[in-house]
């Protein structure tokens, strides 16, 4: 049964950077291709990677994978710096920026285009938010936009039925995207401070957090494990599948 289509594919190549807008990819064993493909250790914090918890200025650096994907290695991925320097992810000056912005001692990792761990893209591979669950966070937010990239989900759906957050009752389902890929959805994700950065200017919000915590038990948004591997792209139709 066919209940929407893709609206936005979103794939983040550096993990806790501004992801890049896509119009077609394929859905891997751990989510997108080169999904948090590319991410920063931070020595000052256990080995873990950096993220915009402790340095909430990596929303302003905007990753892009600078030509075609392959399986034998990762396009160039290219890093546009808040004040508008190209930098590439192999110059070494990119992490001396940050670690002066940020007053720590950090390590580039990254994984093939065959295997990135889970630990990389937080706690499942693929996660989703919809247009009508945005709308309807906007109206309980009492703000006048809410930029969905807040929430850096890998799919933003759009769903015929614009019931706020159906997706949720649909937990233990699966979706097929396109033609071939075909994930289920297993939880809700539970959220943190990072919702509340803004993906322009790195300002915070916190409001927003304190709405979805009021409003919804600090769920926002779908986590979902990958059945079947697929190639997706913008528009394409989503079919739930019926038992």
């Amino acid at each position: 049964m066919r209940v929407g289509t893709v609206k936005e594919i979103m794939r983040h190549p550096v993990k806790s950077f501004a992801g890049e807008k896509i119009g077609s990819t394929r859905i891997m064993e751990y989510g997108l291709y080169g999904d948090r493909s590319h991410a920063f250790i931070d020595h000052n914090n256990r080995e873990k990677y950096l993220t915009i918890t402790q340095f909430q200025e990596m929303v302003r650096y905007q990753a892009r994978f600078s030509g075609e994907e392959s399986m034998d290695g990762y396009p160039e991925v290219e890093v546009e710096t808040p004040e508008g320097r190209i930098l590439n992810w192999t110059d070494d000056t990119l992490r001396l920026e940050l670690e002066r912005k940020s007053g720590r001692s950090l390590s580039p990792v990254q994984f093939t285009p065959a295997a990135v761990p889970i630990g990389a893209i937080e706690r499942a591979p693929i996660h989703i938010v919809s247009t009508a669950s945005i709308a309807e966070m906007e109206r309980l937010w009492g703000e006048d936009s809410l930029d969905w990239r807040r929430f850096r989900p890998n799919l933003l759906l759009a769903f015929d039925d614009k019931t706020p957050f159906l997706e949720e009752t649909w937990y233990g389902q699966e979706l097929r995207i396109g033609q071939e890929a075909v994930i289920r959805l297993e939880q809700p994700c539970d959220r943190c401070m990072i919702i509340t950065v803004d993906p322009e200017n790195g300002n915070r919000a916190p409001s927003l957090l304190k709405t979805v915590v009021k409003e919804r038990r600090k769920h926002f948004g779908i986590y979902a494990s990958v059945i079947k591997t697929g190639d997706i792209q913008a528009g394409d139709p989503i079919l739930l599948k019926e038992w």
